[in-house]
């Protein structure tokens, strides 16, 4: 066991245990405990829905997949930037002020209906828990990798952890969790990229040439093709990640957190820029890794790529910044899981326990506690299937997360706030719909089923990996049926008091009447 990387990973968590403690005291209401009483600023809660969005997938993926795929590589981070664009033009004002806690909130105030809240809750625990086992994952082979720690001891030690965070802490907790990730992972990548740069004496060409030297693909290095062939799986997944961001209830939540809509509009542009910075330096760390590493090299330690920001860190800087980088990686880990667990918590005990189960009755001392055991359940649950998938490749859990939100969420948010027309059994059939959709074509494409390294050793019955272009209209399409089915009675809410309160938050005297 390296002391140094000991050393690193220990002061960290100790960092984040104080941070937890502290918020502890702070997170004894409901209004705390899941949107920290909506005292974050627009600037620290962009800080903080960066350090949720930027997963270990992006931090330690993103810089293999540039060194290996070259230009493609860059262009599937794209897809995650532009992400917010979607979600600050459609979505995000609207869903502050019609919501408080939960997205079964913002689809609430529109159709009261208990079967709703249900199936919303429902969806955010299978989008949780499909976005925290490949995290859980990482955690268990980097754990592994950097101080020879037994597989199962990491992922119980990192499941441990987030649950601490939220069960604890609350939203104040994951808040400043992410916040502190954000700071780290901003401050660890520019420094590592400043050191590239120095490498080459500070002269791009310098790097650009040596990249072309450094990798098979030579001068098509950059040139695109080398991710995907099809050029409409290409198409599918970025569909996935550019629609699937406004449907992932961990970072709606997100905007619950803030006290008016100027401020999360800050919020979006904050974590925008910090996101958009981010994944610029990862391309140069990408590069950096094809010059001082090279290909042969780099596939020879990790032919996955995952490893290539630690590569280049020991490359560079030796054991102490491989420890700093890796230490980050923990951070983001953590972070990102941490955000899921609270999204779960709050959909079971404000969705479930307290509208559906108490009829809108608990006590918040009755909702703290439901909501403190969700998060001990959602935590064992998650950390038992990581336990259970160490030999699995469960990479393509993270592109399914976005495809189901995409299909499912997304379509009935965005129909819920501009459509007119659109009625109670529409928001339900279309979520059902999605749903089923994205886990049927998953399940039986290429990631599942595959002769070479799927989970069942058979050819797909679909052959997209990604199959976003399919079932995002079949969630919109689910929600169109079930709109114009000629039945009796569709409720289709008192849309004009609706959208007056989702586009300016003022409320209609007989909205508050039908309400009640």
């Amino acid at each position: 066991m390296n002391p140094t990387y000991f050393l690193f990973l220990i002061y960290i968590i100790v960092c984040t245990l104080i941070i937890t403690y502290w918020a502890a005291k702070r997170s004894q209401t409901t209004n705390r405990f899941y949107i920290a009483a909506g005292t974050l600023t627009g600037f620290q809660n962009g800080m903080a829905i960066a350090g949720d969005f930027i997963s270990a997938a992006s931090f330690l993926g993103i810089v293999g997949m540039i060194a290996i795929r070259g230009y493609d590589g860059f262009l599937y981070s794209i897809g995650f930037l532009v992400s917010y664009i979607v979600v600050l033009f459609l979505v995000a004002e609207p869903v502050h002020r019609l919501g408080k806690y939960s997205l079964g909130d913002v689809i609430g105030s529109r159709f009261p209906s208990k079967k709703i809240r249900l199936i919303l809750a429902f969806c955010t625990f299978i989008i949780s828990i499909l976005y925290m086992i490949p995290q859980l994952v990482a955690s268990g082979f980097l754990l592994r990798l950097l101080l020879d720690i037994d597989y199962s001891v990491s992922v119980l030690v990192i499941g441990g952890l987030m649950t601490i965070y939220v069960v604890v802490g609350g939203m104040i907790a994951t808040s400043w969790v992410q916040i502190v990730k954000t700071v780290l992972l901003m401050s660890g990548t520019f420094l590592l990229t400043l050191i590239v740069f120095s490498h080459f004496d500070w002269d791009v060409t310098s790097l650009l040439d040596n990249v072309k030297a450094g990798s098979p693909l030579s001068d098509k290095f950059f040139l695109p093709g080398h991710l995907y062939n099809n050029s409409l799986e290409f198409l599918s997944l970025q569909l996935a990640l550019v629609l699937g961001t406004a449907g992932l209830p961990h970072i709606l939540i997100r905007l619950f957190t803030v006290r008016n809509t100027l401020e999360v509009r800050r919020s979006l542009l904050s974590a925008t820029s910090i996101i958009g910075s981010f994944y610029i330096m990862t391309l140069f760390l990408g590069l950096g890794t094809v010059a001082l590493i090279g290909y042969d090299s780099l596939m020879a330690s990790d032919s996955t790529g995952n490893l290539a920001a630690p590569l280049l860190a020991k490359a560079v800087g030796g054991d102490f910044l491989l420890a700093f980088v890796s230490a980050i990686a923990f951070t983001t880990i953590v972070a990102v899981v941490a955000g899921l667990v609270i999204s779960a918590t709050t959909a079971f005990s404000h969705d479930i326990f307290h509208h559906i189960l108490k009829r809108g009755k608990s006590t918040e001392k009755e909702q703290l506690r439901a909501a403190r055991y969700t998060a001990l359940a959602i935590g064992l649950i998650s950390t038992l299937f990581s336990l259970r998938l160490e030999t699995i490749n469960v990479t393509f859990l993270v592109s399914m997360t976005f495809i189901v939100a995409a299909s499912s969420i997304f379509p009935v948010l965005l129909l819920t706030i501009y459509w007119k027309r659109f009625t109670e059994v529409g928001a339900i059939s279309g979520i059902i719909s999605g749903l089923f959709a994205s886990l049927v074509f998953v399940a039986l494409g290429p990631y599942i089923m595959n002769p070479v390294n799927g989970w069942i050793a058979k050819e797909s019955v679909f052959s997209l990996y990604n199959p976003g272009i399919i079932t995002i209209p079949i969630g919109f399409i689910g929600a169109c049926i079930g709109t114009f089915l000629p039945l009796k009675k569709q409720e289709t809410g008192d849309f004009q008091a609706f959208y007056i309160r989702a586009q300016t938050g003022f409320v209609l005297r007989r909205e508050k009447e039908w309400k009640a």
